[in-house]
């Protein structure tokens, strides 16, 4: 079991971002060290930087005594600022990525992940991303069974791939503001096994190729192409994490066709090939 405290600069309430105040059971102490101490971040972080930098003293003063060291959203921050993620892969929110490169550029920012494990280092992205974080904590220290149980009592799904993309096809179809490139993304994922290309995008809003490609990334911030290959990826990540199926199979439901341009396609976003993507996050792997 875990005994979790809330610790903070001094004992007592302490405000959130929303309002909400949460009481500190202690103050940081550097005599007083957890097995995993979690770093949480604020909406503004500069400031938060500037008015709890006993925060970043005592992560350097602790750091090589903790077991284990997390940061959910722009607390990464903190972990920067104490020199912890130099040289290393790290992730935050989206919207303060690019803060981070430009404060630490020594920091492998990954404004993709949901979460980042580097050694005894982990970071995450937004808000719900530390749930997934913390389910592969929770899996790390006491099984895949106790992971998905507690998953199931959250009923959440148990994310434990750390390489989930921030930005899923699905979430940039529900944030396009205009029906008619919103109606084209939501047929190319209700579709995504077909031979699907840009120019049968424009036809369905009867424009041509180059207006459409056009009109498409000024509403969305992506190419056409762009935005299938990763509806593609997505949904053979999706296979090879939750079944068996054999890989040539789920390159043509994906709408690859062939598995080389599958593989290519993992090796461009992810880094690794969708064998290795399945031997790591494979739900059914032993």
């Amino acid at each position: 079991m875990y005994d979790v405290k809330l610790a903070a600069i001094h004992r007592g309430p302490v405000v959130s971002d929303t309002g909400i105040p949460l009481v500190a059971e202690k103050s940081l102490d550097s005599l007083s060290v957890p097995h995993t101490a979690i770093i949480v971040g604020a909406w503004c972080i500069e400031e938060a930087l500037k008015d709890a930098r006993p925060i970043v003293e005592w992560v350097q003063s602790v750091e090589k005594r903790l077991t284990r060291t997390a940061a959910l959203c722009s607390g990464a921050f903190f972990l920067a600022d104490a020199g912890l993620l130099d040289g290393r892969r790290a992730t935050t929110h989206w919207a303060v990525a690019d803060a981070l490169r430009a404060r630490h550029p020594s920091v492998k920012v990954d404004s993709d992940s949901i979460f980042v494990r580097e050694g005894t280092i982990w970071t995450s992205a937004g808000v719900t991303a530390g749930i997934d974080l913390a389910l592969a904590l929770v899996e790390e220290d006491f099984g895949l069974d106790i992971a998905l149980d507690v998953a199931r009592d959250l009923v959440v799904y148990l994310k434990r791939p750390g390489g989930q993309s921030q930005f899923s096809a699905h979430l940039v179809s529900q944030a396009t503001h205009h029906p008619g490139i919103r109606e084209v993304q939501n047929w190319v994922l209700s579709n995504i096994a077909d031979d699907v290309c840009s120019s049968d995008m424009a036809a369905r809003l009867a424009m041509s190729p180059r207006n459409f490609n056009r009109f498409f990334k000024k509403e969305t911030g992506t190419t056409p192409s762009a935005f299938l290959m990763r509806a593609r990826t997505e949904a053979a990540r999706r296979m090879l994490e939750e079944g068996d199926l054999p890989a040539k199979t789920i390159a043509a439901k994906s709408g690859f066709r062939t598995y080389e341009a599958m593989r290519k396609a993992f090796q461009l976003a992810l880094g690794v090939t969708p064998l290795e993507y399945r031997q790591r996050f494979s739900a059914k792997r032993s």
